[in-house]
């Protein structure tokens, strides 16, 4: 009996493990070696050290519903989101979409009080952008 629960328990594992992946695509027909690189900068310009909210910020890419690159940072205190002079940096490079508009930005989401974000363009040909966010 301790076998069988065993197996079903990899079994559940191995099903939500497989059924998690993203598909990430890149567009057919670009030359390789077009690189562009988005900067996210993370920071705040306000004194938030009182408030122990806890905050959960992504980060994404995507070109119209395909999505290039999405990561989630660990949650933290909202009093501890860094200031402009200590910012939090994350540059991620994008091969294969230099003809190709690109939104950029972040989503955060606050415990118990919901979610909310902020999205740029990165035109095209545009070798680097900056999507900077000051958290207010």
């Amino acid at each position: 009996m301790k076998g069988f629960f065993i197996k079903m328990g990899l079994v559940i594992a191995v099903a939500a493990i497989v059924s998690c992946k993203k598909q990430y695509s890149t567009l057919k027909n670009v030359p390789a070696g077009n690189e562009r690189k988005i900067r996210f900068q993370l920071y705040t310009n306000q004194d938030f050290s009182g408030d122990n909210s806890r905050i959960t910020f992504s980060i994404f890419i995507r070109h119209t519903n395909v999505i290039l690159f999405d990561s989630t940072f660990a949650s933290m205190q909202i009093k501890d989101i860094p200031d402009a002079a200590h910012k939090l940096v994350i540059e991620k490079t994008v091969s294969g979409n230099d003809n190709t508009d690109l939104a950029a930005g972040f989503r955060y989401e606050i415990e118990n009080v919901g979610f909310s974000g902020f999205i740029d363009t990165s035109k095209a040909g545009n070798p680097l952008k900056i999507i900077d966010y000051a958290f207010q």
